[in-house]
């Protein structure tokens, strides 16, 4: 057992929990605001003992990545396992990552932070494989190639990381919209997006 500043964890949770109080830092402080001092303080852990399951700030960092991109997949596999529509099923993916991004405060730019990309960071890239794989599958059930489908899956993730990032930064919001409101323009504009990529012409041979 670890105890310290009145926190009491059995090993293995104390990961957990610091993985879990790294995701609510970022959801309110962001990245820049991100220390491994601070989640220690919330945890109520003492400074030293993040460090005996991360051997440095960049490793939980990428610990709590791996769970944004494990919880966004697990958010677009409920979204679409019902909908055996392809356009209904990938306009709804998208609208499940905006709406990830508004409750979590986080996405791509977590998944993506610098200094996250090395190879020390397995379990980040597979998760993030394992995201962008759901995605990539269903712009391939809508698409007539494979690039087709990357370039269909590059609009769709910048698209829902946009509409969530407006309503986080404010300009969705001095519109009254609510999250709800935000969710669904960014699932319709994803449908807009998805049917007009169906309409196009396959490239000339």
């Amino acid at each position: 057992m670890i105890h310290d500043m009145g926190g009491k964890y059995h090993h293995g949770d104390l990961r957990a929990e610091l993985v879990r109080v790294s995701l609510d830092l970022i959801a309110e402080r962001g990245l820049a605001g991100f220390s491994v001092a601070e989640v220690a303080r919330r945890a109520k852990v003492s400074p030293g003992a993040p460090y005996r399951h991360f051997p440095e700030r960049e490793s939980l960092l990428a610990a709590a990545a791996a769970a944004v991109a494990c919880q966004l997949a697990e958010r677009v596999q409920a979204a679409v396992e019902t909908r055996d529509d392809p356009v209904d099923a990938l306009a709804a993916a998208a609208g499940a990552y905006t709406e990830y991004l508004l409750e979590r405060r986080a996405g791509m730019n977590v998944i993506y932070a610098d200094d996250l990309q090395g190879p020390e960071h397995a379990e980040l890239h597979e998760q993030t494989r394992r995201l962008t794989d759901q995605f990539l599958m269903l712009c391939l059930a809508v698409s007539d190639t494979p690039q087709g489908a990357l370039e269909l899956m590059e609009q769709l993730f910048t698209q829902a990381h946009g509409y969530g990032m407006f309503w986080l930064d404010g300009v969705f919001t001095k519109q009254g919209y609510s999250p709800e409101l935000v969710v669904r323009k960014s699932t319709a504009a994803a449908r807009i997006a998805i049917e007009g990529h169906a309409k196009q012409p396959p490239p000339s041979r």
